[in-house]
């Protein structure tokens, strides 16, 4: 099992497959389990197992005919291909409810991503401090990106307010935006932008839900 190819090009799909597969592995460490199969795998992520041997073939030699996978190994993996090992200063664009709900978190799980400023242009909420960050005012986010050493953005900022926010945060040199806003925004070559439709994803769950109880009948 010595095989792993390095950073691999993987699908947004497959790549969000991994992160989950990567929780649910820590889980099964917590939980003192040493090795699973991809049947009892496909059970708790709720990943078809063909789907998972797919994603794992892509890795390497992972595991073993009748053996399984050995869960630390597997974290282990994972964890090389999905967590960075610097730490990433993020800077959140705009501060409303959404943006102090992921200040308020601020990624407890991984501790190389922070965020580490916010930015409002609601004057009520420049100068707050919400789980040790301080909101500024976009007026000056040129001057407070530069001095946070920022490298990737949130903009949770609306749809119509979402395209010059960005073009901002991309003038400082920021490539790495993670969107919450649904409509595409244009970017230069090199710049990744992904997004989170909040509506999209659930009207995704209710689809799968729906399909599922319908076959139980």
């Amino acid at each position: 099992m010595d095989h792993l190819i390095e950073k691999p090009k993987l699908s947004k799909a497959t790549t969000k497959r991994l992160s989950l597969y990567l929780r649910c592995l820590k889980e099964l460490q917590k939980e003192g389990v040493q090795r699973i199969k991809s049947s009892d795998f496909s059970q708790m992520t709720h990943v078809g197992s063909a789907t998972i041997r797919r994603d794992f073939s892509q890795l390497g030699e992972l595991g073993r005919s009748g053996y399984g996978y050995d869960v630390t190994y597997l974290i282990s993996v994972f964890s090389s291909i999905l967590d960075t090992i610097e730490e990433k200063r993020i800077a959140l664009i705009g501060c409303g409810n959404l943006g102090q709900a992921l200040v308020n978190n601020n990624f407890r799980r991984n501790d190389n991503l922070n965020i580490v400023c916010a930015f409002d242009n609601d004057s009520d909420k420049v100068g707050q401090v919400f789980n040790g960050v301080e909101v500024y005012s976009m007026e000056l986010l040129d001057q407070v990106l530069a001095e946070k050493k920022v490298t990737v953005a949130i903009s949770t900022v609306p749809s119509h307010h979402s395209q010059a926010a960005v073009e901002r945060v991309v003038k400082n040199g920021i490539t790495a935006i993670l969107s919450f806003a649904p409509d595409p925004i244009k970017v230069p070559e090199g710049v990744t932008v992904h997004y989170i439709d909040l509506t999209t994803e659930l009207q995704t769950l209710i689809y799968f839900d729906e399909l599922a109880q319908s076959q139980k009948r």
